[in-house]
């Protein structure tokens, strides 16, 4: 595998640096989205329900379906490969914002209020602060789940690392498959490694404060 990386360093930062360039689109997506939306459904409760309903059907549809899905829609390329990975990820941050912000304890909201806080103070310095753990969680997962299926974008012309595989399958090199999955086995393992220890440190500042 090591042999292989040196022997063909181009192909494989390229690889990477595409597989991270995807990534990180799909999930600024995911954020953009699923923060708003889920701020919005604890203010608009008779649609959190439908809302919700859609995201866990969301949820049951594999990362290669959804895929596969977007060729009729949108073809091949980098923009079906995000569209999809970014309703792929957006379930697990939908779902953590809007469990994290409607689980603050209402007896603190009430409090809040009678203190004269306005609904937008509410949201910025009760319910947002109180609920940023399990919002972060949702993030880690999110981002955990989209490096993954960002592999499979390969099989539409997405790019990433997946392509090293595809490719070490298609010619019997092992070296170059056994590259391109442990290079997303370790992004991922880092990926999770790091926002785990951001959500750690956060949670713990949060403590501080409270204290």
């Amino acid at each position: 595998m090591t042999q292989w990386i040196a022997a063909n360093p181009k192909i494989f930062i390229v690889a990477l640096q595409n597989h991270l360039w995807l990534t990180g689109v799909a999930l600024s997506a995911v954020l953009l989205i699923a923060l708003p939306l889920g701020l919005l459904l604890t203010r608009q409760r008779r649609f959190a329900n439908a809302a919700m309903a859609i995201v866990n059907i969301l949820r049951t549809v594999p990362s290669l379906a959804l895929l596969v899905i977007m060729l009729p829609l949108l073809g091949t390329g980098f923009l079906p490969s995000v569209v999809a990975l970014t309703l792929y990820g957006l379930p697990a941050l939908l779902l953590n914002t809007y469990t994290g912000l409607t689980e603050v304890d209402a007896d603190i909201v009430d409090a809040a209020r009678g203190q004269g806080f306005s609904d937008h103070q509410v949201m910025t310095r009760i319910e947002i602060p109180l609920a940023l753990p399990v919002i972060f969680a949702g993030i880690r997962t999110a981002a955990v789940q989209i490096v993954s299926a960002a592999t499979l974008a390969a099989f539409i012309g997405g790019g990433g690392l997946g392509e090293l595989i595809t490719a070490g399958m298609a010619n019997f090199n092992f070296p170059q498959l056994i590259a391109g999955a442990v290079a997303v086995a370790l992004l991922a393992l880092s990926v999770e490694i790091g926002f785990a220890g951001i959500e750690r440190l956060m949670t713990r500042q949060l403590r501080m404060g409270a204290s």
